[in-house]
């Protein structure tokens, strides 16, 4: 079986990172200071913000048979063994992972790992989990 979960995303954190990385401008643009060096910032600036906007947009979660493959963009991270999965749980965690969104799981594996992630139906994703292994302690409420 192979199913793909897209990422939930927050458009909100997207569109502050838009205005951190260009309202900067905002007063060059008004006082008509923008110059050949303005320019060359821009187009700096949104070749990094294209790579970050695809990096939000193009992660996915996907499951392989009892593996879990988490593509974030251009990055694949290391399939985690479904059968290794102990815990989903819920998280508040900001720490940087690949999940671009605030609604987040933690997924706890092994004697020590844990990732978190944001699929958009994360419900199902943690059934197709439990499903796969049902040793999984399922934290997560409807």
């Amino acid at each position: 079986m192979t199913k793909k979960y897209p990422s939930k995303v927050s458009y909100g954190l997207l569109t502050f990172m838009f205005l951190v990385f260009y309202g900067p401008l905002v007063p060059s643009l008004i006082n008509g200071r923008f110059n050949v060096k303005s320019i060359g910032f821009l187009a700096i600036l949104t070749l990094i913000f294209a790579f970050i906007a695809h990096l939000f947009l193009k992660t996915e979660y996907t499951i392989d048979n009892d593996k879990l493959k988490i593509k974030c963009g251009l990055f694949s991270f290391k399939p985690i063994d479904i059968n290794e999965i102990r815990v989903i749980t819920k998280t508040k965690s900001i720490i940087s992972s690949p999940a671009p969104s605030f609604d987040r799981i933690e997924l706890k594996y092994g004697e020590f790992n844990e990732v978190i992630i944001s699929p958009k139906d994360k419900f199902q994703f943690a059934k197709d989990l439990t499903r796969i292994n049902q040793k999984i302690k399922n934290e997560l409420i409807e």
